[in-house]
């Protein structure tokens, strides 16, 4: 790991085989990918230059106050698809392992596969746990005042730098307080979840439960619980006040 202390820039070497597709075509297969942390929640994949088959067209300029000033290109794959202004470059960086790697943005892209599988939303971060923990412990949920969880079989993840989540099964969740909502979020290491927000007949709040129906195959055991954001309701843990942490959600 490297750590520039004038600029804060952590990098490491990844020791998966990453490759990315553009349209079904190959834009880059590497087994010497950095990862790169340019926000503290998950990391970045950059990838040597060698291994970029691709075709990248420039397409200007970019300022970066951590990494330096970037190369924006386009690029293009053999079947003529194209992604704008869609990977970039630091040669000038103070992380000098950058200086001949490509930054690829991950929503431009079609496909990113961490050995033979697919990975979605950002780079897997090898420092990041999930341990889903069964648990007999008393969980109630209150919005406004009103109970809309109350449990005693919740299922507890617990995940690197992120409060406890506590998963409930729907049955023992007020669902007739639920509304659907069209929000969807994705996880590398969840899947895709989807949303609901509650109305209490005070107020209605926007998204504070999810349900992952379909989760990977590493968290099957919360498929089909539900999820508060503890930074906006109020929970309870055998019969306990929780404070309510604080995140990036709060």
């Amino acid at each position: 790991m490297t750590v520039t202390a004038a600029h804060d820039i952590r990098v490491e070497h990844s020791r998966k085989r990453v490759r990315i597709q553009l349209a079904g075509e190959l834009v880059a297969d590497t087994t010497s990918a950095l990862l790169v942390w340019e926000v503290p929640y998950y990391p970045t994949y950059f990838v040597p230059a060698r291994d970029v088959v691709a075709k990248l067209i420039p397409a200007g300029e970019a300022d970066d106050p951590r990494l330096g000033s970037a190369q924006l290109f386009s690029v293009q794959v053999p079947g003529g698809a194209t992604a704008n202004s869609a990977a970039r470059k630091y040669p000038a960086s103070p992380a000098r392992q950058l200086q001949d790697a490509i930054r690829f943005e991950w929503s431009a892209m079609s496909e990113w596969l961490e050995e033979d599988e697919p990975v979605y939303t950002h780079a897997r971060d090898p420092h990041t746990r999930v341990d889903i923990l069964a648990s007999s412990r008393h969980i109630r949920v209150e919005i406004d005042g009103v109970t809309v969880a109350d449990s005693h079989s919740p299922r507890i993840l617990f995940e690197t730098g992120l409060p406890p989540r506590y998963y409930l099964p729907l049955t023992d969740i007020r669902t007739d307080l639920l509304r659907p909502s069209e929000t969807q979020t994705h996880c590398p290491y969840k899947g895709t979840a989807r949303y609901w927000s509650v109305d209490t007949g005070q107020a209605r709040h926007e998204d504070v439960v999810w349900i992952y129906r379909t989760p990977l195959p590493e968290s099957q055991k919360i498929g089909g619980l539900a999820a508060f954001y503890d930074e906006k309701v109020d929970v309870f843990i055998d019969g306990e006040a929780q404070r309510r942490p604080q995140t990036k959600w709060s």
